[in-house]
């Protein structure tokens, strides 16, 4: 299929322009096309795009089962179906741009296996939050990132692009672009600004991000957006307090996403709201949390069980 790496190409713009994605979607999407493209090339060298068949699909999927990892591990079932999602998303495009091949529809994705959702509870939050040293800038930084997320259910990526203007204290809330550009308000705790106050009296510059780096020399062109903390930056801070806590759960920034929404519901926020706090575009991603949020069942099983006092 020597068209194949051109349409792959103009389906990442299509994403990139039209569909507004970010660039780690565009990134994951590069990689698992080119893996097909791989394949496509070792396995149907004479197969064009039309010619793509669901039993051609299904040997893909064959070789998806038995690859291995950088680690030398199989792909996980989950990890298996990103793969199949993007070459089904690619088909629908080429389809919508008028070339022959296979409809998408006809490849199912088998049901994923469930996971266990993985968060912490207050007083693990509150575990780690004190085992973070504040005496110096640096931990005063922490400190706030860490309160943040616990605050706002922020993603890495909507963390590390906010800049010191546009979070407003007084009202403690600010706006932020999210997946697929949505917007939405993000509420800040009472905790969390107290906090992110005292890093921002504790900075003595005038960078314009929220978060910088204490380490390297100092950057000051284009208003200090080369002193910035990465993404890579806000995790392993992350990591080092988890360990310092001695907490039982290996938390990541992800994992105080799903702990400021299991606290929202478990204290009896409504679904929707949540859903809108986390900027999620389907509900059904945030009934994920559901079954071990339910307080409505908690109360009726405190209320009516007989092992209860």
């Amino acid at each position: 299929m020597k068209e194949l790496p051109g349409l792959i190409d103009e389906f990442l713009e299509y994403l990139e322009v039209e569909r507004n994605c970010s660039k780690l979607t565009i990134r994951d999407y590069r990689h698992y096309l080119e893996i097909f493209n791989s394949w496509v090339t070792a396995s149907l060298p004479n197969k064009s795009l039309k010619d793509l068949t669901i039993a051609d699909v299904r040997k893909y999927r064959v070789y998806l089962s038995n690859r291995v990892d950088k680690n030398g591990l199989t792909l996980k079932r989950i990890t298996q179906n990103y793969y199949v999602i993007a070459l089904r998303s690619f088909l629908r495009f080429l389809i919508k741009n008028d070339h022959e091949t296979l409809e998408p529809s006809k490849i199912d994705l088998p049901k994923a296996e469930s996971r266990s959702l993985k968060f912490l509870d207050r007083d693990q939050v509150d575990r780690l939050v004190i085992s973070i040293n504040t005496e110096k800038p640096e931990g005063k930084r922490n400190r706030a990132i860490v309160e943040l997320l616990f605050s706002t259910g922020l993603r890495v990526s909507e963390l590390v692009s906010l800049n010191r203007d546009k979070i407003n204290l007084e009202r403690r809330e600010f706006g932020v672009i999210g997946k697929g550009g949505r917007a939405r308000v993000v509420f800040i705790s009472d905790r969390a600004a107290e906090w992110i106050k005292r890093y921002i009296d504790a900075r003595q510059d005038n960078f314009v991000p929220l978060f910088i780096r204490y380490s390297g020399r100092e950057i000051f062109e284009n208003r200090g957006e080369k002193m910035r903390l990465t993404a890579r930056s806000i995790e392993r801070i992350v990591k080092k307090y988890v360990r310092a806590a001695r907490l039982p759960v290996d938390a990541t920034v992800h994992t105080l996403r799903h702990s400021f929404a299991t606290d929202l519901l478990t204290n009896g926020a409504d679904i929707r709201s949540v859903q809108e706090m986390l900027g999620h575009k389907n509900i059904s991603t945030t009934q994920t949390y559901t079954h071990v949020t339910n307080k409505q069942l908690r109360d009726v099983h405190e209320a009516f069980h007989s092992g209860n006092k």
